[in-house]
């Protein structure tokens, strides 16, 4: 069932509507859980598009595998998708920096608190982000230190291929999955893949692991697949960080998500006016490369990639 989740009045007449699907079992109880899944908060992230159109078309043909209700909010930011804008149009925000928003506030933040209202019955929230345009993420989730003990167990279930726990003093209180997690509704952050583009594989991969996770809790009985096994980091200096020392045209040498011995090509940055080679980038650890550069010009300072230190031999 499509429903309004949460609405205003715009000033040109018209009215923002964030909308949401939910499936519902074919038998209901009045004990059932309820698992959100959300995304678009960004509107340059199309990732979760794919996963809430396949996680939608299976779950309606099997509701009578369901013993839960599963709400799916494509678009939190339907503006931003609309206008191929990251931000929320017209207020130069991030919308994932109001939550949890304010109901006297302007219309971005009430929003944001409607938002916040829609989901706060949730048992468990997933919010599904991609990479911006210039770096390429492998599945991954990542997790506030605060939270760790409750939603790593949560993480493991989800296909992905990498658990990133962070410090606390590097998430954003703004963001809507701290602001879940504040009034006790476990809220996983999953990034994948690159800005304006849909991974079809990673979205199979998450899709699988929403279904397994779904299963743990009760709430899917049909077949699943085995999930892996994901990598964890705990510790800021498990993950080296790759920067340009030059600007221009980056041509990488190596493939996204591979291990990588120290001392290894990562790849170029070459002039084209000069033809000249202007850096050599290598590897400074052992490790898995997990985000790489997707758009190739880059600045002094540019991020180039980030790897997982691993031992590889």
């Amino acid at each position: 069932m499509i429903e309004i989740a949460a609405a205003s009045k715009m000033p040109v007449g018209e009215s923002l509507e964030i909308m949401k699907q939910r499936i519902s079992p074919a038998t209901v109880t009045g004990k059932e859980k309820v698992i959100s899944i959300v995304t678009g908060t960004h509107g340059d992230e199309l990732e979760g598009q794919y996963v809430c159109y396949e996680l939608n078309r299976r779950l309606q043909n099997e509701r009578h595998l369901l013993k839960g209700f599963v709400d799916i909010y494509p678009a939190l930011n339907p503006l931003g998708i609309d206008s191929i804008t990251r931000g929320f149009p017209n207020f130069d925000l991030d919308m994932n920096r109001i939550f949890p928003g304010n109901k006297e506030g302007s219309l971005a933040e009430y929003i944001a608190s409607e938002i916040i209202d829609s989901l706060k019955d949730s048992d468990l929230c997933i919010d599904i982000h991609a990479s911006n345009i210039y770096l390429r993420e492998a599945p991954q989730v990542r997790i506030n230190e605060n939270v760790r003990e409750e939603l790593v167990p949560y993480a493991k279930k989800l296909n992905v291929d990498y658990i990133w726990v962070h410090g606390a003093s590097t998430v954003l209180e703004s963001t809507l999955a701290h602001s879940l997690n504040s009034i006790g509704v476990p809220t996983l952050v999953v990034e994948m893949g690159v800005g304006m583009r849909i991974t079809k594989e990673y979205g199979d991969q998450l899709i699988t692991g929403i279904l397994n996770l779904m299963k743990s809790m009760g709430m899917y009985e049909g077949e699943t697949e085995p999930v892996r096994k994901p990598y964890i980091s705990e510790k800021d200096e498990e993950v080296a960080f790759i920067n340009a020392q030059v600007p221009g045209v980056f041509l990488p040498e190596v493939s996204h998500w591979r291990l990588i011995e120290e001392g290894s090509l990562v790849g170029e940055i070459v002039n084209p006016l000069t033809g000249q080679t202007e850096e050599e980038i290598f590897s400074p650890c052992d490790g898995i490369l997990f985000t790489l550069r997707e758009y190739p010009v880059v600045n002094e300072g540019s991020l180039i990639a980030r790897i997982l230190r691993r031992k590889v031999k």
